[in-house]
Formats: structure tokens, C-alpha cells, sequence
């Protein structure tokens, strides 16, 4: 089982990334029949990666391929959301690492968790700001993942 999880910017302003985004999500399933993906649901680019895995989904019936939102806490929104997140997803999960953390170090501590599980990052970061930026620097500093940063130039 391959894990890939997905960090990037609340808005995309390149009108390449999202043919990008289904290329490595294509590239990712082609070395392995089950998958994984986690997204953390907040802003455009976790909107079109989700889309993107769920079309991923229809166009490889054959796979097995999940596609699940990682939330840093409880709130009243999974409750008040429940039947739209049980079209869009295979399932919700609060890491049990983030229990008790305080609500402004949870969605840090959450991309982390994302990070840890995850064979491939796939982000969009054209800042050097934010809760993305910092997702894509703790990855950097792991060996055991692969990153591609979709605001960047495809390397030939």
C-alpha cells in the first residue's frame, strides 16, 4: 500500500497545476494497485486534488484506491457536513496524535502526521510562507519521501 498526501497553497494561480496534479497522481498509481490518499480539506488546491483522486477513482476501477480527510480536531462542521463528507471521501480521521493539542498547533501537527505516513508529496508552494511552506520544509528534511512541488518548473 502507497500512501501520498498533498500540501499546498489556499489559491492555484497557474493554469498548469491541475493537468500537473492528475499527471503525478497518475504516475503515482502506476507502481501500485492499492493507494492511499490523505488531504486536509482546506482551500483550492486540497478541493482539486480531492477531485483528482476521486476521478483517479473511476478512471481505475481495477485499483484499490482510498481517498480520506484528515481533520486536526473535532468541530461541529463533521457533524453539520457528515453526508456531504461520506460522498466525498472514503473516510474522516483525527490522528490520536492530536489529541489535546491546542486547536493553532493542530493543523501543523496534522500536515506532519500527513507527511510521516506518506511516500509522496505532491504540493503547490510559490511562497516562502505559511502553513504549506512549512509542511513542504518538514518534508524536505525526511529521506524517506518524495516530494513534487507543482509551483515549480517541471524539470526536463
Amino acid at each position: 500500500m502507497h500512501i501520498c498526501t498533498f500540501a499546498g497553497h489556499s489559491f492555484v494561480f497557474s493554469a498548469t497545476a491541475e493537468k500537473r496534479l492528475k499527471d503525478e497522481i497518475e504516475a503515482f498509481l502506476s507502481d501500485t494497485s492499492e493507494a492511499i490518499f490523505y488531504v486536509g480539506g482546506r482551500g483550492e488546491f486540497d478541493g482539486l486534488a480531492a477531485s483528482a483522486v476521486r476521478s483517479a477513482k473511476v478512471a481505475h476501477r481495477d485499483k484499490k484506491i482510498e481517498l480520506y480527510l484528515i481533520e486536526p480536531y473535532l468541530h461541529s462542521g463533521l457533524n453539520r457536513d457528515k453526508e456531504f463528507n461520506e460522498q466525498m471521501y472514503d473516510g474522516i480521521i483525527i490522528p490520536q496524535e492530536l489529541m489535546g493539542v491546542h486547536p493553532k498547533a493542530a493543523i501543523q501537527k496534522r500536515n506532519r502526521w500527513m507527511v510521516d505516513q506518506s511516500d509522496l508529496l505532491i504540493s503547490y508552494v510559490y511562497r516562502d510562507y505559511g502553513g504549506a511552506y512549512e509542511t513542504l520544509k518538514y518534508a524536505r528534511r525526511k529521506e524517506d519521501i518524495r516530494i513534487v512541488n507543482l509551483a515549480e518548473e517541471p524539470t526536463p
